[in-house]
């Protein structure tokens, strides 16, 4: 079964994108915000980069 990319609905502090990313790479949620927050100071992307995630990844379903 492949793997996919979903909002996590238990580990979430705004919307689930970071939960679901380190969900999905199995790594400590964390760890991706703290990477989040460093991209959205080197230039202010990741805030845009965020809303977009937020819109597109679905929700998980199954649960």
């Amino acid at each position: 079964m492949a793997k996919k990319l979903y909002l996590s609905s238990t580990d979430k502090k705004i919307s689930g994108v970071c939960g679901g990313i380190a969900e999905y790479f199995d790594l400590d949620s964390t760890l991706v915000r703290l990477g989040w927050i460093l991209f959205c100071l080197a230039g202010g992307s990741g805030v845009i980069g965020y809303i977009i995630a937020a819109m597109i990844m679905p929700h998980r379903s199954d649960m």
